[in-house]
């Protein structure tokens, strides 16, 4: 397979995860989750307060990043908490691609 090729099937690997962190509403959700650094996780009503975003709203965004593995979800009782995932598995194939692009970057300027 070429590199081009290689690079465009990583492209779409990677899709849907940057879509998910493309949306300023899920970085702000994200960034709260992080300034939280809580065991336990947040609430939707806890992340509602910290985006000032409605439940519904932040309901929404949850389920995007929950799709794509950056959050997870822990209940207790009838309590809901999320937190960010300790899965990197996303995060991997992403730096995999900057890497590509890096490296086929590098190799265009060494033909110039």
């Amino acid at each position: 397979m070429s590199d081009l090729n290689q690079l465009k099937k990583e492209f779409d690997e990677v899709s849907d995860f940057l879509i998910a962190l493309g949306d300023e509403k899920r970085q702000a959700i994200i960034i709260t989750l992080l300034q939280a650094n809580s065991c336990k996780g947040l609430r939707v009503i806890d992340l509602t307060d910290a985006t000032e975003l409605s439940r519904p709203a932040v309901s929404h965004h949850l389920k995007i990043l929950k799709q794509v593995g950056l959050i997870e979800l822990h209940s207790e009782g009838t309590k809901n908490y999320y937190s960010l995932s300790h899965k990197t598995t996303e995060i991997d194939k992403l730096k995999k691609l900057l890497n590509h692009v890096t490296e086929i970057m590098g190799k265009s300027v060494e033909t110039k």
